[in-house]
């Protein structure tokens, strides 16, 4: 498998803006299903670098749910963009490590673009609302935001698009999200996590996390910050 940017395989994880391996020292393989070869291997992450991209999250969504939503927009689209540049090494990628055609693959990762382009301009249509007050001296006001750090635990089978699906309108609202794929499917995940680095998405608010599902479900589904 060759990457005309081989850059875009990645072997660490993403957590706060830096690419790191598992404290333990942790790996697993990454396998190619229809040959057995080896592609990669990655870290396997335990409680306290998932604790520690959480609190990561929390940070960086307390600056990034102050960006109005068009400067959210703004990167969000950025980074779409930089995923239809990447779209034949994302191709390539998913279909070594998942299975599915490349033609497949290649309609995937520009589903998963779409999601991204979708939600950007939906956030500029989140709007609040003036309800009727019983008392004329009383104004209501309904404000919309954001409710914090939100986790996702991905499956192999679409390993762009189940991931954009729910990353974009976490950021388009303002959230932070940690993405945690599936152990048969990381590098695309690690992937797209480069990709919106490049793209501008600033650090903590975009983290993708390797390694056993139940740990990390553990941590998110019990931290304070985790809010969905």
């Amino acid at each position: 498998m060759k990457l005309s940017n081989p850059e875009l395989l990645r072997s660490q994880c993403l957590i706060d803006g830096e690419w790191c391996a598992a404290q333990s020292g942790k790996r697993e393989a990454v396998i190619n299903p229809a040959t057995g070869e080896e592609l990669a291997t990655i870290p396997l992450i335990g409680s306290a670098e998932t604790e520690r991209a959480i609190d990561a999250a929390q940070r960086a969504q307390q600056s990034w749910k102050q960006q109005t939503a068009k400067q959210r927009a703004a990167l969000m689209l950025a980074w779409a963009e930089h995923i239809m540049a990447a779209q034949e090494d994302l191709a390539q990628l998913m279909t070594a490590e998942q299975g599915k055609s490349l033609a497949e693959a290649r309609g995937e990762v520009a589903y998963a673009a779409s999601f991204i382009t979708w939600f950007a301009e939906e956030a500029k249509r989140v709007d609040g609302a003036v309800l009727q007050a019983p008392q004329a001296s009383q104004r209501l006001v309904v404000i919309k935001q954001p409710i914090g750090v939100c986790a996702a635990i991905t499956p192999w089978n679409f390993p762009a698009a189940m991931i954009t699906r729910k990353a974009a309108p976490a950021l388009a609202a303002g959230c932070s999200m940690i993405v945690k794929p599936a152990e048969q499917t990381p590098l695309t995940a690690l992937a797209l996590g480069k990709l919106a680095q490049d793209a501008g998405i600033p650090a903590g608010v975009l983290q993708i996390v390797t390694g056993e599902a139940a740990q990390v479900a553990r941590c998110c589904a019990t931290a304070r910050w985790c809010a969905n």
